[in-house]
């Protein structure tokens, strides 16, 4: 039988601790995968994938969400900011970011965090969801995902996530039916 060592270093028990909460919150979102606006595949144009995660109207979820992609990653970010601390993203955004598309009225704050301190090379100011799907159709490239994942509430544009993640998608499927066209 074999036995577990028991550990007296409080770093490496805090350690362990964070490592357990970080698989099982991994386990649980991807039960929550299937439904609405939980990382929902909008769909694949000129191969890159749309996914819509508008739920996540916190730094947790966008973390899970943005860890979760394996492929370079254009975001789509922004809402009511709840004085969220970004900084705590930056890691990942380095390692799985190539462009940040900040959308809602007052982005001020996700410009100082990621452009001022150049965690992404490439960073915009959307005011509507139409003009934000645009930018990602012109930055996204073959095998990439725009990931619609806003970290905050959406209430300085829209009444609830629902609505925005219907806005997201309906600006994606009409954007690219008028390119079909």
């Amino acid at each position: 039988m074999e036995s577990k060592k028991i550990t007296t270093n409080p770093i490496e028990y805090m350690r362990r601790l964070l490592q357990m909460r970080k698989e099982i919150e991994r386990e649980n979102y991807t039960e929550l995968n299937s439904t609405e606006h939980r990382l929902e595949k909008v769909g694949e144009f000129n191969y890159v994938e749309y996914i819509n995660d508008s739920i996540s109207t916190d730094l947790d979820s966008t973390w899970l969400a943005l860890e979760k992609m394996e492929k370079p990653i254009i975001w789509i970010v922004g809402g009511v900011d709840k004085g969220n601390d970004y900084g705590v993203l930056a890691d990942i955004m380095r390692e799985k970011v190539k462009a940040i598309i900040c959308l809602g009225k007052d982005n001020s704050t996700l410009f100082k965090i990621f452009q001022y301190q150049n965690i992404v090379p490439l960073i915009v100011d959307a005011k509507e969801m139409k003009e934000a799907v645009e930018y990602s159709y012109h930055w996204a490239k073959k095998g990439d995902v725009v990931l619609f994942s806003p970290a905050c509430p959406s209430y300085d544009l829209y009444e609830n996530y629902e609505v925005r993640g219907n806005s997201f998608k309906n600006s994606v499927r009409e954007f690219f039916d008028q390119r079909i066209k």
